[in-house]
């Protein structure tokens, strides 16, 4: 017996299929639109507080600028750092590449992910062909960004709640002690699942079965998909070594971001609060990470402005360094990772029309 009109063999209609695949392509722009509203929210709250706004200003008239190419240069070292996980990741499954063309292709995911619509997804796609690019096959370009992402978890786990731990008594009264635990469990949880083989390929199964589901890639049978991938990661060489190397950059990469924003607050005059700065960056860089908007546009100031308040610092002079370091690590980064981006986009196009160019020369040869 067929399927009545517009009803597929399985029961679903195809109209509903549609409605499907318009809501996720449309996903990351409702995303987007929602992040944009949360952040005109945001601002219209900041305009209903001018007086420290204006407080705020009168520090940025009067800022020291030496401190602030202090910050730059501290905030620059932590994207090295960061870039020199991926290094040693990708040195692990036996693709060496530069600090300098990993540093070019941080700064780039970086601009990416903090600026569109998707940001993480799209900065994604694009480390994952670089990788390609350098000589990682698939696998190891995934199991790089997997790995980045675990590495970069643990470890700001780690620096908050070494935070939590210096600011004692404080922390637990602004109720960050469960939030801060729950989320150091969690990336131990993470990096115990990423290294056990069992649990490891059970998430790749979970995870190609919902790509296929979704994307209809990769196509294939799965288990020999998971065959291969697990055959390949177990040439990757991950020894006690490299792991402290890459948890050591990931800790230093979070500790020199933070500096730059102790710097910030030196830079506009004012005292470091340092009894909570740790535990309130800690708090601001977990922000980032919640999907509403790009970079965590809003949030982020919103955040660090109103834990570091609650540890003493006045709101004026708060803000200020809040926004200068906003403005160095957020906006300062962007038009120099989109100029990156550019120039390596350019350089693959370039690099592909004369390899298309050289295989019609040779083609053409060889019929002559």
């Amino acid at each position: 017996m067929s399927a009545p009109p517009g009803l597929s063999p399985d029961g679903s209609t195809s109209g509903r299929r549609s409605l499907r695949a318009r809501l996720r392509r449309s996903w990351p722009w409702i995303r987007f639109g929602v992040g944009l509203g949360l952040a005109a929210l945001a601002v219209w709250a900041l305009l209903g507080r001018r007086g420290e706004l204006s407080g705020a200003s009168s520090y940025l008239s009067h800022i020291e600028f030496p401190w602030v190419a202090l910050a730059v240069v501290l905030e620059l070292a932590s994207i090295v750092a960061f870039a020199l996980v991926q290094q040693e990741l990708l040195a692990a499954g036996g693709v060496t590449v530069s600090p300098s063309w990993i540093t070019g292709v941080t700064l780039a995911v970086t601009a990416i992910a903090n600026s569109m619509p998707a940001g993480p997804l799209v900065s994604s796609v694009f480390a994952f062909r670089q990788y390609r690019r350098r000589g990682a096959d698939d696998t190891l370009a995934g199991w790089t960004l997997v790995a980045v992402f675990v590495a970069a978890s643990v470890s700001l786990a780690l620096v908050a709640t070494a935070g939590l731990a210096i600011a004692g008594a404080e922390g637990a009264s602004l109720d960050l002690v469960y939030v801060t635990v729950a989320v150091l469990v969690v990336a131990v949880l993470l990096g115990v699942v990423f290294v056990q083989r069992r649990a490891f390929e059970w998430v790749i199964t979970a995870g190609l079965r919902t790509s296929r589901r979704l994307f209809r890639w990769p196509r294939g049978e799965v288990t020999t998909q998971v065959e291969h991938i697990i055959a390949r990661i177990d040439t990757v060489i991950v020894t006690p070594g490299r792991v402290a190397r890459v948890m050591g950059w990931g800790v230093l990469n979070w500790l020199l971001d933070c500096s730059c924003l102790a710097i910030c607050f030196v830079a506009v005059g004012v005292g470091v609060p340092w009894h909570g700065l740790l535990l309130a960056y800690g708090a601001g860089q977990l922000a980032v990470n919640l999907p509403i908007t790009p970079g965590g546009l809003g949030v982020v100031e919103g955040s660090l402005t109103i834990a570091l308040v609650a540890f003493g610092g006045a709101e004026a002079s708060t803000v200020a360094a809040v926004l200068l370091y906003r403005i160095i690590s957020f906006w300062g980064e962007l038009p120099v990772g989109w100029s990156i981006w550019a120039g390596y986009t350019w350089r693959s196009r370039r690099e592909r029309s004369v390899l298309a160019h050289a295989t019609e020369h040779d083609v053409a040869e060889v019929m002559a």
